[in-house]
């Protein structure tokens, strides 16, 4: 594949070690100081573009790849209030999107697993469920898009839970997300259920960006001669 990658900051970088790796093409590279050209023209010959961000961008990037027919792998998070927006332009121009918050494999079965833990608690009303997250400093957005993920894979399968927070003072239906940012940690995201006699926690723990990296790439592989809203869980067949 040619693959343009908008965003070539550490994310940016990894994907194109492992893009480059699996055989594939670098053909446009886009950050910050030549934003301006992400063009239809640039774009003639890119199979793929493969967004990672800022919010106050990631609309604009991916309205620009999509109006030139070329699919687009998203992972920015921070700007989903634009989702449905970019799910009708998606649509209109007759090519494919993904978008997730976290392109993991491992992060993606933790999301498989925790739907299901929850449906099972659901029964067990004994229980109570938080999540936690930290990320490295330079990180924007808290909560972090996998932990609201998270919250939001709870919430469509118990249910007692209708929204989350990050607010301590919140009501008994909204499930507490508690961020922390320090230093250099990659991610790492913790599901704890308690109850007064014990307690049951899903983690998990990233060693490093390549895994986020790799899973950025496998989706750009499996989008390429596809069309419409995809998620990674198409692409698993969860």
């Amino acid at each position: 594949m040619n693959i343009a990658l908008i965003g070539y900051g550490k994310m940016g970088r990894t994907i194109s070690k492992i893009a480059l790796s699996r055989k594939h093409n670098i053909g446009l590279i886009i950050d910050k100081e030549n934003r301006n050209e992400l063009d239809r023209d640039n774009l003639r010959g890119i199979d793929v573009a493969i967004e990672f961000t800022l919010p106050d961008q990631a609309f604009d990037n991916i309205s620009r790849c999509l109006a030139a027919g070329v699919p687009v792998v998203s992972g920015t998070t921070g700007w989903l209030n634009q989702l449905e927006a970019a799910r009708s332009l998606c649509e209109q121009s007759g090519t494919a999107l993904m978008y997730s918050s976290n392109f993991s494999i491992g992060v993606n079965i933790l999301f498989h697993i925790n739907r299901q833990l929850a449906r099972i608690m659901g029964e067990y009303s004994d229980y109570s469920v938080g999540i936690s997250e930290i990320h490295h400093s330079a990180k924007l957005d808290a909560p972090s898009g996998t932990a609201i993920s998270l919250a939001e894979g709870i919430i469509s399968s118990h249910g007692a839970y209708g929204s989350w927070t990050d607010e301590v003072t919140a009501g008994s239906d909204a499930i507490l997300i508690q961020s922390a940012r320090e230093g250099e940690v990659p991610g790492t995201h913790k599901v704890k259920w308690s109850s007064d006699i014990d307690e049951i926690s899903l983690i998990h723990k990233a060693k490093g960006r390549e895994g986020f990296a790799l899973g950025a790439v496998l989706a750009a592989e499996y989008i390429k001669d596809k069309t419409g809203f995809l998620t990674i869980s198409d692409m698993l067949g969860f």
